[in-house]
């Protein structure tokens, strides 16, 4: 038992540290803190690092392209089935172009923001990674099951008859006269691609504002809350005027919302931690940068150091009980 003392002597002191421990720990967090990894100094090295992402992204968006231009199952549609797709051809609501202007360039502009507050190019590269990615992905998911099933929408009758008149084959499936673009964007239904993009933008600019104001630290501040619910009560009016505009089923959005928060969480995760966990406010390559640069323990590392050798205490205590052999210091 005389190794417990070493072993605790081993520790830094937290409680009551040196002047010039104070100093060397205040000096290596301000270096950290006041620009060391700025876009100058550690942007390309970054980047590089992350090539291989940034090819895959391209690829992404290859595929994408692809997707939309090629041709969506035409599932049978009869006569018996049009009455339920006879709701108006309206206009959109909430105009394609501006998904991404709210579900990605308005998230980035914010991440810039915070990059000018605290000059962290690891936080800033990681954040638009991560965005990038959970879009993508989720078009790509979205728009694969998209073709793949090529469920009619809920206005496919006046696509497939403009002028009102009805036309089927011998089987009773219809043989529609109407602009052939239009009639390609009626088996598109499932699941909304607005609304899937629209989660998987905001839901991870909802966890990467949770993680940097600190919405979940035990403090009860309701306006935190207020400001990473936002994002999300935006997705959810997207997703619903699809339904209002008789464009989507509610099944179509349902599944949407639920693609894009999925791809959304799993996306943010590979660059962050959660949002309630003490270090939810930076990227895991921020703490690793400052590791490699010699900021000293943490407090919650010491706990952990701490628990570590109690663990130790407990299973040598055991031991000696099981053989007889006393604990009490002499």
């Amino acid at each position: 038992m005389n190794c417990i003392p070493l072993l605790l002597s081993s520790l830094p002191d937290m409680s009551n540290p040196k002047p010039q421990d104070q100093e060397a720990q205040r000096g290596s967090i301000q270096e950290i803190d006041l620009g060391v990894h700025t876009i100058k100094t550690h942007g390309g090295r970054v980047a590089s690092k992350h090539k291989h992402d940034w090819i895959i992204l391209v690829i992404l968006i290859a595929i994408e392209i692809g997707l939309n231009l090629i041709s969506p199952f035409y599932r049978y549609v009869g006569k018996d089935m049009m009455t339920d797709l006879k709701y108006p051809f309206k206009d959109n609501t909430v105009p394609i172009w501006s998904v991404p202007v709210y579900a990605v360039l308005l998230p980035v502009v914010l991440f810039v923001c915070f990059y000018l507050k605290r000059r962290c190019v690891y936080d800033l590269h990681h954040s638009i990674l991560g965005l990038l990615f959970a879009v993508l992905i989720t078009g790509v998911i979205t728009d694969s099951i998209k073709v793949a099933t090529g469920r009619p929408r809920p206005n496919f009758y006046w696509r497939c008859f403009p002028d009102g008149k009805e036309l089927y084959d011998a089987l009773g499936g219809v043989i529609c006269h109407g602009k052939a673009a239009e009639v390609k964007e009626g088996h598109k239904s499932f699941p909304s691609g607005h609304t899937s993009w629209s989660f998987a933008g905001l839901t991870f600019l909802s966890l990467y504002l949770s993680g940097k104001i600190k919405a979940f630290n035990g403090e009860g501040h309701v306006a935190k809350l207020c400001l990473v619910i936002f994002p999300l009560l935006a997705a959810c009016l997207v997703g619903i005027s699809r339904v209002d505009d008789y464009w989507h089923h509610w099944q179509d959005v349902f599944a949407g919302a639920l693609i894009g928060i999925l791809v959304a969480a799993f996306c943010y995760r590979q660059f962050y931690p959660n949002p309630y966990h003490e270090e939810g406010w930076g990227p895991y390559a921020y703490f690793k940068a400052a590791q490699e640069r010699g900021v000293p323990m943490t407090s919650s590392q010491n706990g952990d150091a701490l628990r570590a050798i109690s663990l130790q205490i407990d299973s040598t205590s055991l031991e000696n009980m099981e053989s007889g052999t006393s604990t009490a210091p002499r």
